[in-house]
Protein backbone atom coordinates (compact mmCIF):
# COMPACT_ATOMS: atom_id res chain seq x y z
CA UNK A 1 0.00 0.00 0.00
CA UNK A 2 1.30 3.62 -1.23
CA UNK A 3 0.07 7.03 0.25
CA UNK A 4 0.45 10.05 -1.79
CA UNK A 5 -1.20 13.17 -2.86
CA UNK A 6 -4.60 12.24 -1.29
CA UNK A 7 -4.78 8.63 -2.50
CA UNK A 8 -3.72 5.22 -1.30
CA UNK A 9 -3.03 2.24 -3.39
CA UNK A 10 -4.11 -1.42 -2.75
CA UNK A 11 -0.34 -2.53 -3.58
CA UNK A 12 2.98 -0.85 -2.94
CA UNK A 13 2.98 0.52 -6.47
CA UNK A 14 5.51 4.06 -6.91
CA UNK A 15 4.03 7.29 -5.34
CA UNK A 16 4.69 8.52 -8.97
CA UNK A 17 1.21 7.07 -10.27
CA UNK A 18 -0.27 8.71 -7.10
CA UNK A 19 0.70 12.21 -7.66
CA UNK A 20 0.23 11.81 -11.20
CA UNK A 21 -3.25 13.32 -11.71
CA UNK A 22 -5.39 15.38 -14.81
CA UNK A 23 -5.94 18.64 -13.02
CA UNK A 24 -7.79 21.59 -14.73
CA UNK A 25 -6.23 24.75 -13.30
CA UNK A 26 -3.25 25.85 -15.51
CA UNK A 27 -1.04 28.98 -15.44
CA UNK A 28 -1.87 31.27 -18.02
CA UNK A 29 2.43 30.62 -19.05
CA UNK A 30 3.32 29.09 -23.01
CA UNK A 31 5.29 26.05 -22.52
CA UNK A 32 8.74 27.35 -24.41
CA UNK A 33 9.63 25.00 -28.35
CA UNK A 34 12.57 23.37 -27.06
CA UNK A 35 10.93 21.97 -23.62
CA UNK A 36 7.69 20.53 -25.53
CA UNK A 37 9.72 19.18 -28.15
CA UNK A 38 11.81 17.71 -25.58
CA UNK A 39 8.52 16.29 -23.88
CA UNK A 40 7.14 14.71 -27.47
CA UNK A 41 10.99 13.24 -27.72
CA UNK A 42 10.64 11.22 -24.63
CA UNK A 43 7.13 10.40 -26.19
CA UNK A 44 8.17 8.96 -29.57
CA UNK A 45 10.30 6.51 -27.73
CA UNK A 46 7.13 4.67 -26.38
CA UNK A 47 7.24 0.79 -27.16
CA UNK A 48 4.48 0.25 -30.67
CA UNK A 49 4.10 -2.84 -32.33
CA UNK A 50 6.61 -4.17 -34.94
CA UNK A 51 8.24 -0.39 -34.41
CA UNK A 52 5.28 0.65 -36.35
CA UNK A 53 5.66 4.33 -34.27
CA UNK A 54 1.91 4.84 -35.67
CA UNK A 55 1.29 7.97 -33.10
CA UNK A 56 1.30 11.74 -34.43
CA UNK A 57 1.73 14.70 -32.72
CA UNK A 58 -0.18 18.19 -33.05
CA UNK A 59 1.35 20.62 -31.04
CA UNK A 60 0.46 24.51 -30.24
CA UNK A 61 2.10 26.74 -27.92
CA UNK A 62 0.33 29.00 -25.36
CA UNK A 63 0.10 33.26 -27.00
CA UNK A 64 0.07 31.67 -30.88
CA UNK A 65 -2.40 31.83 -33.76
CA UNK A 66 -1.98 27.59 -34.17
CA UNK A 67 -3.05 27.42 -30.08
CA UNK A 68 -6.11 29.82 -30.27
CA UNK A 69 -7.34 27.31 -33.92
CA UNK A 70 -6.62 24.23 -31.80
CA UNK A 71 -8.38 25.95 -28.21
CA UNK A 72 -11.13 25.70 -31.09
CA UNK A 73 -11.61 22.54 -32.03
CA UNK A 74 -12.39 21.70 -28.43
CA UNK A 75 -16.27 21.67 -26.97
CA UNK A 76 -16.78 25.07 -24.71
CA UNK A 77 -16.24 23.05 -21.45
CA UNK A 78 -12.88 21.82 -22.02
CA UNK A 79 -11.75 25.10 -24.05
CA UNK A 80 -12.81 27.50 -20.80
CA UNK A 81 -9.83 25.77 -18.93
CA UNK A 82 -7.60 24.40 -21.27
CA UNK A 83 -7.34 27.85 -22.97
CA UNK A 84 -5.17 28.63 -19.91
CA UNK A 85 -2.59 25.77 -20.88
CA UNK A 86 0.39 26.27 -22.12
CA UNK A 87 0.60 23.97 -24.91
CA UNK A 88 -2.07 22.24 -26.44
CA UNK A 89 -1.41 18.64 -28.35
CA UNK A 90 -3.93 16.46 -30.55
CA UNK A 91 -2.79 12.90 -30.54
CA UNK A 92 -2.93 10.91 -33.86
CA UNK A 93 -2.51 7.42 -35.19
CA UNK A 94 -1.74 5.82 -38.91
CA UNK A 95 -4.82 3.32 -39.21
CA UNK A 96 -2.45 1.14 -41.14
CA UNK A 97 0.93 -0.46 -41.88
CA UNK A 98 3.00 -1.18 -44.82
CA UNK A 99 4.18 -4.61 -45.40
CA UNK A 100 7.36 -5.27 -46.62
CA UNK A 101 5.62 -6.20 -50.60
CA UNK A 102 3.97 -2.78 -50.53
CA UNK A 103 0.88 -4.22 -49.35
CA UNK A 104 -1.33 -1.63 -47.06
CA UNK A 105 -2.75 -3.33 -44.04
CA UNK A 106 -4.89 -2.04 -40.81
CA UNK A 107 -2.90 -1.56 -38.15
CA UNK A 108 -4.68 -3.20 -35.07
CA UNK A 109 -2.81 -1.78 -32.04
CA UNK A 110 -2.57 2.05 -33.41
CA UNK A 111 -4.70 3.37 -30.62
CA UNK A 112 -2.82 1.18 -27.99
CA UNK A 113 0.79 2.38 -29.16
CA UNK A 114 -0.47 5.84 -29.45
CA UNK A 115 -1.53 5.60 -25.92
CA UNK A 116 1.49 4.43 -24.79
CA UNK A 117 2.95 7.24 -26.51
CA UNK A 118 0.46 9.59 -24.21
CA UNK A 119 1.61 8.29 -21.31
CA UNK A 120 4.79 9.14 -22.14
CA UNK A 121 4.00 12.67 -22.55
CA UNK A 122 2.66 12.79 -19.32
CA UNK A 123 5.55 10.93 -17.35
CA UNK A 124 8.22 13.10 -19.18
CA UNK A 125 5.78 17.08 -18.60
CA UNK A 126 5.48 15.87 -14.99
CA UNK A 127 9.48 15.58 -14.69
CA UNK A 128 9.70 18.88 -16.10
CA UNK A 129 7.28 20.23 -13.54
CA UNK A 130 3.92 20.09 -15.44
CA UNK A 131 0.65 18.19 -15.25
CA UNK A 132 -1.33 16.92 -18.49
CA UNK A 133 -4.97 16.53 -18.63
CA UNK A 134 -6.27 14.57 -21.97
CA UNK A 135 -9.47 15.26 -23.45
CA UNK A 136 -11.91 13.38 -25.57
CA UNK A 137 -14.46 16.53 -26.05
CA UNK A 138 -13.39 18.02 -29.31
CA UNK A 139 -14.60 18.58 -33.05
CA UNK A 140 -13.99 15.60 -33.90
CA UNK A 141 -14.56 16.09 -37.58
CA UNK A 142 -13.24 19.18 -37.66
CA UNK A 143 -10.40 18.54 -36.39
CA UNK A 144 -9.32 15.97 -39.33
CA UNK A 145 -9.50 19.66 -41.61
CA UNK A 146 -7.96 21.91 -39.35
CA UNK A 147 -4.91 19.21 -38.56
CA UNK A 148 -4.67 18.63 -42.20
CA UNK A 149 -4.75 14.96 -42.18
CA UNK A 150 -4.72 12.55 -44.97
CA UNK A 151 -6.62 9.54 -45.32
CA UNK A 152 -5.61 6.96 -43.04
CA UNK A 153 -5.03 9.00 -40.08
CA UNK A 154 -7.47 8.67 -36.99
CA UNK A 155 -7.48 11.91 -34.47
CA UNK A 156 -7.65 9.52 -30.84
CA UNK A 157 -7.50 12.83 -28.38
CA UNK A 158 -6.55 15.84 -27.12
CA UNK A 159 -4.36 17.27 -24.02
CA UNK A 160 -3.76 20.04 -22.64
CA UNK A 161 0.00 20.27 -20.99
CA UNK A 162 1.05 23.33 -18.42
CA UNK A 163 2.16 24.25 -15.14
CA UNK A 164 -0.61 23.80 -12.41
CA UNK A 165 -2.28 27.09 -10.91
CA UNK A 166 -4.40 27.10 -7.86
CA UNK A 167 -7.82 26.23 -8.63
CA UNK A 168 -9.62 29.60 -8.05
CA UNK A 169 -8.26 30.49 -11.47
CA UNK A 170 -10.95 27.94 -12.50
CA UNK A 171 -14.90 29.18 -12.93
CA UNK A 172 -16.38 28.69 -9.84
CA UNK A 173 -18.11 25.51 -11.13
CA UNK A 174 -15.13 23.18 -11.20
CA UNK A 175 -12.88 24.66 -8.17
CA UNK A 176 -14.70 21.48 -6.43
CA UNK A 177 -14.16 19.27 -8.85
CA UNK A 178 -10.31 20.06 -8.57
CA UNK A 179 -8.86 17.31 -7.23
CA UNK A 180 -7.50 13.70 -7.71
CA UNK A 181 -9.66 11.40 -8.65
CA UNK A 182 -10.60 7.86 -6.62
CA UNK A 183 -9.56 4.35 -8.49
CA UNK A 184 -12.37 1.54 -9.00
CA UNK A 185 -10.40 -1.25 -6.92
CA UNK A 186 -8.06 -3.29 -8.87
CA UNK A 187 -10.47 -6.68 -8.11
CA UNK A 188 -12.95 -4.88 -10.39
CA UNK A 189 -10.65 -4.41 -13.43
CA UNK A 190 -8.02 -7.62 -13.52
CA UNK A 191 -8.84 -11.07 -14.03
CA UNK A 192 -6.83 -13.82 -13.49
CA UNK A 193 -7.85 -16.38 -16.45
CA UNK A 194 -11.36 -15.13 -17.63
CA UNK A 195 -13.09 -12.40 -17.75
CA UNK A 196 -15.44 -11.28 -15.21
CA UNK A 197 -16.47 -7.88 -15.74
CA UNK A 198 -19.64 -5.88 -16.51
CA UNK A 199 -21.56 -7.24 -19.58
Amino acid sequence: MTTSNSRTSEFPIDAFFLDRWSPRAFEKEAIDRETMLTILDAAHWAPSSGNSQPWRFVYALHGTEDFTRLADLLVPGNRRWAQNAGALVFFVSKTYRVSKDGERREGYTHSFDTGAAWFSIICQAMKLGYHAHGMEGFDKEKAVGELGLPEGFRVEAAAAIGRMAAKDALPEDLREREVPSQRKPVSEVAFEGRFAGEE
